[in-house]
């Protein structure tokens, strides 16, 4: 899976732009909501320009707005949150917006893809454009998983909850620095404690570690044996 842009250190899809200008005894622009991201910042003079949308791969003011959001973000964003940064009416709308964004990227087949993941919507690349932004030159901003971290993180996400004991039993040898890079990765996290002697801290896999994955859910992992992170 490759992240549009954004994945990569040092670059942003987005910058800041050059302020305009008031005309000659003109007001300054207001801009409608500071608080929110650079993309959703629309000039109250502009802000009928996206309502009167045309032709077949036109967006709407929220379409727009939802891609201008999925764009500037760095990683998925809830329904909830979309709604938030939008100001829809509520989340039906939003969703449907994203069916629409999402019906839109195939009919135009672009170099993007919307993805529900992690719990959220995010804006990614199509597998097969992957070899041509590696020329780049650009690398993850996170250095990969060594493969003994990676065969503790498969035992975890497939057995989780578990505790340490358990993956240590199953890998055959100690696991606790492994378990200490994954939790500083925030791959893993403390998912409760276990009802056994002493109560032993269980582990359990994240959000982003769904996010790394492509996956909507733990439900979504593929069968044990296929692949591993």
């Amino acid at each position: 899976m490759m992240r549009s842009f954004s994945t990569f250190p040092g670059h942003h899809p987005l910058r800041e732009p050059s302020p305009v200008l008031p005309r000659p005894g003109a007001q300054p622009r207001a801009w409608r909501r500071q608080g929110l991201p650079l993309a959703l910042r629309v000039a109250e003079e502009d802000s009928t320009d996206l309502n009167h949308a045309a032709g077949p791969f036109a967006r709407d003011r929220l379409m727009a707005l939802v891609e201008a959001a999925l764009f500037a973000a760095d990683e998925p964003l809830t329904l909830k949150r979309l709604v938030q940064v939008t100001q829809a009416s509520g989340g039906d709308d939003v969703r449907r917006a994203l069916k629409r964004l999402a019906a839109l990227y195939e009919q135009e087949e672009t170099a993007f893809r919307l993805a529900e993941i992690a719990g959220g919507y995010q804006l990614l690349t199509q597998p097969p454009y992957q070899p041509w932004l590696l020329r780049l030159g650009l690398s993850a901003s996170e250095p990969k998983l060594s493969g003994a971290a990676r065969e503790t993180l498969t035992i975890i996400a497939y057995r989780q909850p578990i505790t340490r004991a358990d993956v240590e039993a199953i890998r055959g040898v100690q696991c606790g620095d492994l378990l200490r890079q994954l939790m500083e990765r925030h791959l893993i996290r403390i998912a409760g404690r276990d009802n056994t002697l002493g109560r032993p801290v269980l582990y359990g896999t994240t959000r982003k570690f769904l996010q790394m994955m492509g996956l909507k859910s733990i439900s979504d992992l593929p069968p044990q044996g296929s692949t591993s992170p």
